[in-house]
C-alpha cells in the first residue's frame, strides 16, 4: 500500500468510538483542523523517508496527538520545528505533552529525531465518554482496528528496528518488537535508558 492510500483510509476510519483527529474537528478546533493535521503528519513522514526505526506507542493522546496529527509530538513541539508544521487548536497557549517532550529529548539528544518515525497503535484519540480532553485505554477492539495503520506503515517502511513503547503496543507488534516502558507514569527514566540503549546499538 502507498503512503497516499494508508494516509488516505486512515483520514476516513472509524475506530471504534475514537475521536479521527485527522477527519473530525470540536469546538476548540480551527475550522480547517482536520487538514492542518493530515498536512502535518504527511511533512513529517516525508522528511523521514529513510528512517530505518518505528517507535510504536499506544494511543493518540489529548495532549499531544489529537492536536499535532503526529504521534509522541505536541502544539508545542511544532512550533519548534517551524513552518510548515502549524498548530491547530484555538487555545491561546500551544499545548504541551509531557511524554513527547521526553521522547523528543531523547531523540534530539542522539540526533536521531529523522531516524525514527513516531506512530500509535491505535492513531486516533480515546476519551472517556463525555469528556473530550482526556485519555483512556483503548478497547481490544480499537487496538485490532488501529494496528492495521501500523501495520500499513511497516509495509511502506520496512523498518530495521521495531521498537514497542508500552505493553500494549509491545503485545501487539509481537515478538518482532523490542520492548521499552513507556514514559508515563513514572516511566520517564526507564525509557530514557531503553531508548538510549537502542539507538545507541542500531547506530553501532
Amino acid at each position: 500500500m502507498a503512503l497516499d492510500a494508508l494516509l488516505g483510509e486512515l483520514s476516513n476510519a472509524t475506530i471504534g468510538a475514537t475521536f479521527n483527529q485527522f477527519r473530525d474537528a470540536g469546538p476548540d478546533d480551527l475550522p480547517d483542523a482536520p487538514a492542518i493535521r493530515r498536512a502535518n503528519l504527511r511533512q513529517y513522514l516525508d522528511e523521514r523517508s529513510a528512517a530505518d526505526i518505528v517507535a510504536v506507542g499506544e494511543a493518540a493522546g489529548y495532549q499531544g496527538m489529537r492536536w499535532s496529527g503526529i504521534a509522541f509530538t505536541s502544539e508545542y513541539d511544532l512550533l519548534g520545528w517551524g513552518d510548515p508544521y502549524r498548530r491547530s487548536s484555538r487555545r491561546p497557549r500551544p499545548w504541551k505533552e509531557p511524554s513527547g517532550t521526553i521522547v523528543h529529548g531523547v531523540l534530539g539528544e542522539l540526533d536521531a529525531e529523522r531516524r525514527v518515525i513516531l506512530w500509535n497503535t491505535v492513531p486516533t484519540h480515546p476519551s472517556m465518554p463525555g469528556q473530550p480532553l482526556s485519555n483512556r485505554r483503548p478497547t481490544r477492539s480499537e487496538i485490532a482496528a488501529g494496528s492495521v495503520f501500523a501495520q500499513g506503515l511497516m509495509d511502506i517502511m520496512r523498518p530495521r528496528l521495531l521498537v514497542g513503547v508500552g505493553r500494549i503496543a509491545a503485545e501487539t507488534l509481537g515478538s518482532r518488537s523490542v520492548y521499552v516502558r513507556h514514559p508515563a507514569q513514572s516511566g520517564a527514566t526507564a525509557f530514557r535508558l531503553g531508548m538510549r540503549a537502542l539507538l545507541q546499538t542500531a547506530s553501532g
